[in-house]
Parts: C-alpha cells; sequence; structure tokens
C-alpha cells in the first residue's frame, strides 16, 4: 500500500510540473502567481503525508521529468502538494542584488523544508507566493 501511495504522490508531482509549465507558457509568471493565490482542493487519493515525504516525491518526479527544471517550479509544485494536505506552505524568492544571486524555496512555519537553511539567512525575500 506504501508503495501504491507514493506512486500517486511521484505521478501528482510530475503533474504539478507540468502545470506549472502550462501554466507559464499560456500566461506568464503572472499566471503561477494567481494560481498560487487560489486555494488547492484537498487531495482525495493521498492524504496524511508527512512534508518529507512530499519534498522526496518531488525529487523522484525530478528524476523522470524530460526538461531541466528550476526552483522556482520545484518549489512551487512542493507548495502545492503541501497545500493539498492543508499545510500553509510558502514559495519564498529570496534575491541579493551584488553579486546578483536569487533562489526560491518552500517555508512550512518560516522553516525551509524543500532547500538548505542557508538560503533564508543569505537570501532577502524578495516575493513569497
Amino acid at each position: 500500500m506504501k508503495a501504491l501511495r507514493t506512486a500517486i504522490l511521484i505521478l501528482s508531482a510530475l503533474w504539478e510540473l507540468v502545470r506549472y509549465e502550462l501554466l507559464l507558457r499560456a500566461g506568464g509568471f503572472r499566471s503561477i502567481q494567481e494560481n498560487m493565490r487560489r486555494p488547492v482542493r484537498r487531495s482525495r487519493l493521498v492524504s496524511g503525508i508527512a512534508e518529507a515525504e512530499i519534498c522526496q516525491a518531488v525529487g523522484w518526479a525530478l528524476c523522470l521529468y524530460w526538461k531541466p527544471v528550476l526552483c522556482l517550479q520545484r518549489s512551487v509544485a512542493t507548495a502545492r502538494l503541501l497545500r493539498k494536505q492543508r499545510l500553509d506552505a510558502r514559495v519564498v524568492v529570496g534575491c541579493r542584488p551584488e553579486p546578483f544571486v536569487s533562489h526560491a524555496w518552500v517555508e512550512l512555519a518560516g522553516r525551509v523544508v524543500n532547500d538548505s537553511q542557508q538560503y533564508k539567512t543569505m537570501l532577502p525575500p524578495l516575493l513569497q507566493l
């Protein structure tokens, strides 16, 4: 049963990666922002999933995805899956102007869940979705 649950979660993560791509092509970054503001329906197929399982499933989905995935796409997919579990996940985009560095990550209750905690201290938040 756990293997089936994991497979469904990986397929859900793949769908979120594809969904991001479609939204970006259809309406640009603005459509991603608007979509992240809308409430997400609770997942009926897989419920009671821990955040670590979701992050791991997104990692597996990245291995199966046919295109390179940047941090924003990965973070949006992760946040949407976490929100389907009724967790208040936020995508944070941080930026440092000189030398220019930017990165996106997911936070739950102020804690980075899909990346290194150091990004939060190195890059001041520029945007939250």
